[in-house]
């Protein structure tokens, strides 16, 4: 696959997640986060597993060892973690302050790429990932209210963030079986989020059929379908590209939100998705424009090694 029809996924996950905004808002109203957490998941497994099982009947050549199991899982649960702390800390932030904190992932994607996988980035990444930060800010208002308790747990899960998205280019890019990847990471999360919402919040027969729609498309578009792009796309491209291209689920969601709720952006929230639009045209045409052959992208250390033959094209 080419790096540029893999930013187009990246492009079209990002344009998914923004879509599911509004269904994820309004499922609050029924269930827990961490009950809707899990149907959710549960559901995007379910509708991803026949397409898995295909996958491994297609690839008997890459049979599933213990360590690729443990990668698999170790991604699931950085995906839970990630997930879990941004409905919590919802509880006692702000959405512009959850949305900007959370964003923060923008920055430290190529950082945690550098440090833990030895993947270097285009210099571009770099101001590429403050200007979309920038945007993202302008986008919720340009306005930061008092930080609480909630907050912290935002940027905890910036961290996570930047690791799930670090992380989940370097296994499905050594292990070349993303559907299976897709399916396992789903069921984790899904796993991880149900016990504990079912134990924990209230939840009834008619509060998960009133939610129905919602789960419907947030566990079937935007969590087996757009999750799975991602996790396709990300074998063909870099972490830190990928981050900024993700990061326009803030740009969809805007969109998004005037088209469905009638909601509207002031001069800064417009500047703020210039900026963000700004960003994804530098990180896709400058690396075009501006060849580095030198550049690679290192295999992490908790897969194994795949055959020569079987490595994707390094992304100029």
């Amino acid at each position: 696959m080419s790096r540029t029809l893999a930013n187009t996924l990246l492009l079209l996950t990002a344009l998914i997640w923004g879509s599911a905004f509004v269904a994820q808002a309004t499922a609050m109203e029924h269930v827990g986060p961490l009950t809707f957490t899990g149907i959710r998941f549960l559901m995007a497994a379910l509708a991803v597993l026949p397409f898995a099982i295909a996958e491994t009947r297609l690839r008997r050549d890459r049979p599933l060892d213990l360590r690729t199991a443990g990668a698999f899982t170790a991604l699931g649960l950085v995906f839970f973690a990630a997930i879990s702390l941004q409905q919590i800390g919802l509880l006692t932030t702000t959405v512009t302050n959850a949305g900007f904190l959370t964003g923060i992932y923008v920055v430290l994607t190529p950082l945690v790429a550098l440090l833990a996988f030895r993947e270097i980035p285009h210099p571009v990444v770099w101001p590429a990932s403050l200007v979309t930060l920038s945007g993202i800010y302008l986008l919720g208002g340009g306005a930061l209210s008092a930080l609480t308790i909630g907050d912290l747990l935002m940027l905890v899960c910036a961290v996570f963030c930047a690791l799930h998205v670090g992380m989940i280019g370097s296994v499905v890019r050594h292990c070349a079986r993303p559907l299976l990847l897709s399916v396992w990471q789903f069921a984790v999360v899904g796993t991880a989020a149900i016990i504990p919402g079912l134990l924990l919040e209230p939840v009834s027969m008619n509060a998960v059929l009133a939610a129905g729609p919602e789960l419907l498309y947030t566990g079937l578009v935007s969590g087996g379908l757009a999750f799975t792009l991602q996790a396709i796309g990300q074998r063909w491209t870099r972490a830190a590209d990928a981050a900024i291209l993700l990061s326009s689920e803030a740009l969809f969601a805007a969109l998004f939100g005037a088209l469905l709720l009638g909601e509207r952006l002031g001069p800064a929230g417009l500047f703020g998705c210039a900026l963000i639009f700004a960003s994804i045209l530098a990180v896709q045409l400058v690396p075009m424009l501006v060849r580095r052959p030198q550049e690679s992208v290192a295999a992490p250390a908790i897969v194994p090694p795949v055959p020569a033959e079987a490595e994707p094209a390094s992304p100029a």
